[in-house]
C-alpha cells in the first residue's frame, strides 16, 4: 500500500496561519496515499522557551519562568482560538493546554526548590511543545474534513535511557509503531505524531536530540515501509550554500544520502544529522519541501541520484570553533599518543568535528566547539603531565575563533582539479587556510579558516565552483 510520512518543522506549524497552510497541504496529498502519517514539531520557539523556563527555575528566578509559562499559554490559546471557531473541540484543547502548562509549572516549582534540572527532567519538560502541537494540528485537520488523531510518540519510539540524545531500539519501535498506527490507517484516519520525543521501555520520556522531528519521521518511515518521506520546512530545498551569505545560492534538485549526511554534519540546517540513518538501507527517498511554496518540487535525496560524479554540490560551515593542537618533537614514533589524546577529550564530553595530523607525527590538531576548549586543554594537560614535564610534548594550545568550511560533492577526491580550484579561489583573495582534512568517504574536503574569513571564503568558492553549474 502506498505509504507517505510527512514531517512539518517548527516554522511550518509555528502559528495559526502556518498550521492552516500545513493542514491544506495534508488535505491536498491525502487522496494520493493509502497510508499517510504526519509528524509535527513544537511551534516555532516553544522548545527554546521551555528550556529557558527550566533554566530560570534552576537559578531561582521564579518571576522569569512564570512569565515564560504565561507567554506559552497566550501563544497556544491564540492559535487554537483562530483555528477552532468554537464548540467542544476548542474548549477541550484549551483545557489540555492548561493541564500541560500546570504540569510545566509544577516541574519548574520543583526545580526551583532543588536548584538544578536533570537531563531526564529536561526531556520531560521539552516534550510538552510537541505534545501540545500534535493535538492542535490534528484538530486543524478535523476542521477541514479529514479524520485525524494525535499520537504521542512515547508509545511508538522505544529508546535507551540516554536522555537528551536517545537511541531507538528499531525492532521494538517497529512492532509498537505498526500495532498502533495500522488500525488508524484502516479506519481512514491521519495520525499526527509528536516529533522529537520518545520513551524508554518503562515509559520514561526521552528525546532524540534537538531537531529530532526529522529523525522521528525517518524512523517511522522505516517502520512503516514507507514509499517516501517528505520533510516540510521554510526553504525550497537543500541549498548550494547559506543564502544569507551567498545571494545566488540555489536549490539542489537531487542529492545522495552520503552528500546530505556530510552537509548536515558540517553545519547545514535543513536536516537533523541523524535523519538519514534509518532510511538508507531501505533506500526510501527523502524530499525537502517548502510549506510556504508547496508547488516547488524541492530536493530529492536518494542513495544514487542522477548527478555528475565529481561535481561540487554544496558548501557549508560551522562557526565558533577552536582548533586544539598537541605538539612536541618527543611525540615522533611514540605509540599511543593519539589514543590518549582523544581519550582525554572524550572524558570532557566534547565533540571532535575534524582532525588533522602532520605526517611527521610531531603534532595533532583537532577542532571542537569553543565552549569546550578550556576543559579539553585542562584534561589534556592532566593526561600528558609527564610528557609535558619531560618536554616530549612542548605545548598544548588552542587557536580560537575559527570556522570549518566544507565543500561537498560526489567523489570529488578522484576528480582532477577540484582541490586546485578551491585553493585557487582562496589564494586569489588572500584567505589563509589554517588546516585541511579529507574524509575517506571521498565526499568532502574540509578547511579550517579564521571566523572573519569564512563568509568571504564561502562566496569565493561558490562563485568558482557553482556559479555555472
Amino acid at each position: 500500500m502506498k505509504t507517505l510520512v510527512m514531517k512539518f518543522g517548527g516554522t511550518s506549524v509555528g502559528s495559526a496561519d502556518a498550521i492552516r497552510q500545513a493542514a491544506a497541504i495534508v488535505k491536498e496529498y491525502a487522496p494520493n496515499w493509502e497510508r499517510l502519517t504526519v509528524v509535527v514539531s513544537a511551534m516555532r520557539g516553544i522548545t527554546d522557551a521551555l528550556i529557558q523556563s527550566a533554566q530560570a527555575a534552576a537559578r531561582g528566578d521564579q518571576s522569569a519562568y512564570q512569565a515564560l509559562i504565561a507567554d506559552l499559554q497566550v501563544r497556544h490559546y491564540e492559535a487554537i482560538m483562530e483555528l477552532i471557531p468554537s464548540g467542544e473541540e476548542r474548549k477541550s484543547l484549551l483545557e489540555i493546554v492548561n493541564q500541560h502548562l500546570n504540569e510545566l509549572s509544577a516541574y519548574c516549582n520543583s526545580i526551583h526548590v532543588l536548584g538544578e534540572v536533570t537531563p531526564r527532567g529536561l526531556d520531560t519538560i521539552t516534550s510538552l511543545g510537541e505534545r501540545l502541537n500534535a493535538r492542535v494540528v490534528s484538530a486543524a485537520l478535523r476542521q477541514i474534513g479529514l479524520k485525524s488523531q494525535p499520537v504521542n510518540a512515547t508509545g511508538l519510539i522505544i529508546t535507551d535511557a540516554n536522555f537528551q540524545n536517545a537511541a531507538p531500539d528499531m525492532e521494538a519501535t517497529r512492532s509498537r509503531t505498526r500495532s498502533k498506527l495500522m488500525p488508524l490507517f484502516d479506519a481512514g484516519s491521519v495520525p499526527v505524531v509528536t516529533g522529537f520525543i520518545s520513551a524508554t521501555p518503562d515509559g520514561v520520556i526521552t528525546t532524540l536530540g534537538r531537531g529530532g522531528s526529522d529523525y522521528t519521521a525517518a524512523i517511522l518511515g522505516t517502520c512503516l515501509d514507507a514509499d517516501e518521506v517528505w520533510t516540510w520546512t521554510d526553504v525550497d530545498g537543500v541549498m548550494t550554500a547559506d543564502p544569507r551569505v551567498v545571494p545566488d545560492a540555489r536549490v539542489i534538485p537531487e542529492l545522495s544520502f552520503s552528500e546530505v549526511s556530510e552537509l548536515a554534519y558540517f553545519g547545514a540546517k535543513v536536516l537533523h544529522p541523524k535523519t538519514i540513518r534509518p532510511i538508507i538501507e531501505q533506500d526510501i527517498p527523502l524530499w525537502v519541501k517548502n510549506t510556504f511554496n508547496p508547488s516547488y518540487p524541492g530536493t530529492r535525496i536518494t542513495a544514487a541520484p542522477q548527478s555528475d560524479s565529481g561535481q561540487v554540490t554544496a558548501i557549508s560551515t560551522i562557526p565558533n570553533l577552536s582548533m586544539v593542537t598537541v605538539e612536541g618533537r618527543g611525540m615522533l614514533g611514540v605509540p599511543g599518543i593519539a589514543a590518549r589524546t582523544f581519550s582525554a577529550v572524550a572524558r570532557t564530553g566534547a565533540s571532535v568535528l575534524m582532525i588533522s595530523q602532520a605526517s611527521s607525527e610531531q603534532s595533532i590538531s583537532f577542532v571542537i566547539p569553543t565552549a569546550n576548549a578550556t576543559n579539553v586543554i585542562a584534561s589534556l594537560e592532566a593526561e600528558m603531565s609527564l610528557e609535558l614535564a619531560r618536554r616530549d610534548i612542548d605545548r598544548i594550545w588552542s587557536k580560537d575563533d575559527v570556522t570549518i568550511l566544507t565543500v561537498v560533492g560526489a567523489a570529488i577526491r578522484n576528480t582532477p582539479g577540484v582541490a586546485a580550484r578551491i585553493f585557487g579561489a582562496l589564494g586569489k583573495t588572500d584567505i589563509n587556510v589554517i588546516a585541511i582534512a579529507q574524509g575517506s568517504s571521498e565526499y568532502s574536503i574540509s578547511l579550517v579558516l579564521a571566523d572573519t574569513d569564512a563568509q568571504n571564503a564561502m562566496r569565493y568558492i561558490h562563485a568558482e565552483m557553482l556559479a555555472d553549474v
